[in-house]
């Protein structure tokens, strides 16, 4: 196990290994929850990496499915230890979407389409400022610098010179119209937009409302992929009390699907810089917002 994996990523790798196990010896999560006297969702927590496995959690299943080998035991032990340990995250205190974080860090790519605002990893910090006193109107000033500073960080894998994020977003119109702070603010955002869209490893699309009704109109979604083949795809859907995490194959193939969908019916590249260029100027002559 490479020691620069984070430990988000590492609990799910662990999770994954320990359902296998279980598949193996061909038991249900509800017989092992009742054989070591524990709640089903305990066990179900474990193996979608969602809590962290103490290192007896790991011998106690281990002893349910009756391993034999130490090597497999030790190994499992290992990675427990190591999945106990905090990413960079960890420093800003309590970060309500740190899963999130720790899937995003070890992303190879991110696939993001969002109706409402411009996505996290693309704002200014003045945008995000911005947007999250107003959207979460009771959080005491230094919590909203702390969740700056945290979307700050998330954007190095986007600006990194090795190995960056590979972004693909498509946003709605709305999002672009929708004035969140002043409007000098938001010119300044959406050339911010504009400059990081030119980056080789990023792209971005607009739908525009001409489209009318699109795969999209639910709602917001991500769909992250990972350079370990053995790490499955996810759907992240943000909540307000919480998160949804999508890992199922079947799940992924439909979102993935109508993600295509929305690429295929947004405008292309040099449409979407020409059609930001123009809201901009809008905002400048006063005629939005």
């Amino acid at each position: 196990m490479a020691s620069n994996v984070n430990p988000t990523v590492r609990r799910r790798r662990l999770g994954q290994e320990l359902r296998r196990l279980r598949e193996l010896k061909g038991m249900t999560a509800e017989e092992v929850a009742e054989r070591l006297l524990v709640s089903q969702s305990k066990i179900s927590r474990l193996e979608n990496g969602r809590r962290s496995i103490s290192q007896r959690d790991v011998r106690d299943l281990c002893g349910v499915y009756e391993v034999e080998d130490h090597r497999i035991v030790d190994s499992l032990m290992q990675m427990a230890k190591d999945s106990r340990q905090q990413g960079w995250w960890h420093a800003f205190g309590d970060i309500p979407y740190s899963v999130y974080i720790g899937l995003e860090t070890d992303a190879a790519s991110l696939r993001v389409y969002d109706p409402q605002v411009v996505p996290g990893l693309l704002q200014t910090p003045q945008y995000a400022e911005a947007l999250i006193a107003g959207a979460l109107p009771e959080t005491a000033p230094t919590d909203v610098e702390k969740r700056v500073n945290v979307r700050l960080r998330r954007q190095e894998r986007v600006r990194a010179l090795e190995n960056p994020l590979r972004l693909w977003v498509v946003i709605d119109e709305a999002a672009l119209r929708r004035r969140v702070g002043d409007k000098q603010l938001m010119i300044d955002q959406l050339e911010f937009l504009i400059t990081q869209s030119q980056l080789p490893h990023v792209t971005v699309q607009v739908l525009p409302f001409s489209m009318g009704a699109h795969p999209g109109i639910n709602g917001q979604y991500a769909i992250l992929e990972f350079p370990d083949a053995s790490d499955s795809s996810v759907v992240y859907i943000e909540g307000v009390t919480s998160d949804l995490y999508l890992e199922k194959a079947n799940d992924v193939q439909k979102y993935s699907v109508m993600y295509e969908h929305l690429r295929a019916q947004a405008l292309n590249v040099d449409q979407t810089r020409e059609f930001i260029t123009a809201i901009a100027k809008d905002y400048a002559r006063g005629t939005v917002g």
